[in-house]
């Protein structure tokens, strides 16, 4: 009888690793790329149970439907924000290929493109923090931040000190903060700056079981944007976070921030009150001069294209894509974290490949060890079809920026891997403008200068221990 048992049992479990491995195969792969599907396939076919466990956890970056549902009413509510009465419409003189490029970001996101646009870019890390904390010692009406992390620290006490006198001042301000990067200092900043009257978030809040509870979605997800806006005139976007720039030991952090003035700040407030809204279902009073008119500020043409999970496109990674096909001379891509997905990887080869100059500037220095390694494993193909790849020395490059025949601009909070094409909430800045892409061309130069320029031949005699571990790490991080 016991043993009749067994094999009743044994015959059971091995049915049903047969059904999960059958039924797998016909789900894994929908709305899903082929190596993430063949990675998935590999670990369900070899651990059926296991497998379907982590692919109940991981395997869909998927929202859940009550914050589509949210997402949508947003969007609704503040498509009726007023446009500028002067006139969006840019008046500049770019390619027609920008042209379509520039109509996909606004089929994407959601937003067009307008005119009349100053953007300042700054590269000084001190720098930019000092220029924020001026514009928010000069808010008349409001201060609304969102940062990935806003740390207790030398920085964020100085950010919060400034927030502190606005509030006595009559500003109204509020702080959103994902719950993940600011991890550190929602216990001790966040309730400080509740007491001093400060709208305080917590973006995407709370454990694995309680975001399985509340939303029914993964619990990995993140809001990982950079912006501020004040009194709907001045904002802030870029990959700078409010923290000090040597907040992890032995790593000293440089990065580009943009500070923009003109219409195109309403963009960038209406992406910053959307992810509000999402905590609160509220939304600013329209006569709180939370959408002020404004003149004219510069002649850069530009627009805001946010991107995660929320939305149906991985927007970012189609709107890179399609500029990169389109260029025809030059593309510089800067960023700290290399995993493309094929349709990227395969871009940059065919550019290189077409005679196209195609860099790529990552750091030496890495942050996310494992990342770094599934990052290399890209090298190769690269090298071979002829793009240029620098390895930056000065400190870690955490910088996230692009710029295209000298003529397009992007500059943000996106990494050019999985998690933040699928994963995370980012926004980016899309700018046309020559004079612009000018001034980037020259911080692109000054990172060149202080990188090694990886070749071919140097890199094929790495270790074969390392080629190993770097596959495995790229093939682990298809997962995503």
């Amino acid at each position: 009888m016991l043993d009749w048992i067994r094999l009743h049992w044994s015959e059971l479990f091995y049915a049903s690793e047969w059904a999960v491995r059958l039924v797998m195969l016909v789900y894994v792969p929908q709305r899903r790329s082929p190596a993430a599907a063949r990675s998935w396939l590999l670990l369900i076919f070899l651990l059926p149970l296991p497998g379907l466990a982590l692919y109940a956890l991981f395997g869909r970056a998927f929202m859940p439907r009550k914050r589509l549902q949210l997402q949508s009413r947003v969007s609704r509510l503040l498509a009726n924000v007023p446009a500028p009465s002067w006139g969006p419409a840019p008046d500049q003189d770019f390619a027609v290929r920008f042209r379509d490029a520039s109509a996909l970001a606004e089929r994407l996101g959601e937003f067009p493109l307008v005119s009349g646009n100053n953007v300042e870019l700054l590269p000084d890390y001190d720098g930019s923090i000092l220029r924020l904390l001026d514009d928010i010692r000069a808010a008349k009406t409001h201060v609304h931040l969102l940062y990935y992390i806003f740390g207790d620290d030398v920085v964020g006490q100085k950010i919060e000190a400034a927030l502190v006198d606005a509030v006595r001042r009559g500003v109204r301000c509020i702080v959103l903060m994902d719950a993940l990067g600011s991890r550190r200092s929602i216990g001790t900043l966040a309730p400080r700056l509740r007491k001093a009257g400060i709208e305080t978030h917590v973006l995407l809040p709370g454990g694995f079981f309680r975001n399985l509870h509340k939303d029914a979605a993964r619990f990995d997800l993140r809001n990982h944007r950079k912006i501020a806006v004040i009194d709907g005139a001045v904002a802030y976007v870029g990959s700078q976070n409010l923290v000090d720039k040597a907040f992890i030991p032995g790593i000293v952090y440089h990065e580009l921030v943009a500070r923009v003035t003109g219409p195109v700040v309403r963009q960038l407030q209406v992406v910053l009150l959307g992810d509000r809204f999402y905590e609160t279902e509220d939304l600013p009073r329209q006569e709180a001069g939370v959408f002020p008119e404004m003149p004219p500020a510069g002649d850069v043409a530009a627009q805001v294209l946010p991107s995660g999970p929320g939305y149906r496109q991985a927007n970012n990674l189609r709107w890179i894509t399609a500029v990169v096909y389109a260029a025809q001379h030059r593309v510089v891509l800067t960023t700290p974290y290399f995993v493309p997905d094929d349709t990227l990887r395969e871009a940059l080869v065919t550019a290189a490949q077409k005679g196209i100059e195609v860099r790529l500037i990552v750091s030496r220095v890495s942050d996310q060890w494992f990342v770094s390694h599934a990052q290399r494993s890209f090298y190769e193909e690269l090298l071979e079809a002829g793009v240029k790849i620098h390895l930056y020395r000065d400190h870690f490059l955490h910088a996230k920026h692009l710029s295209i025949d000298d003529q397009v601009v992007q500059i943000g909070s996106s990494n050019l891997d999985i998690r933040s094409f699928a994963l995370n909430a980012e926004v980016s800045l899309l700018m046309f403008d020559r004079d612009l892409a000018a001034r980037l061309r020259e911080i692109e130069e000054t990172y060149i200068a202080r990188s090694e320029l990886l070749t071919l031949e140097v890199w094929q005699r790495r270790p074969w221990h390392e080629r190993v571990f770097e596959n495995v790490a790229r093939l682990v991080d298809s997962l995503l």
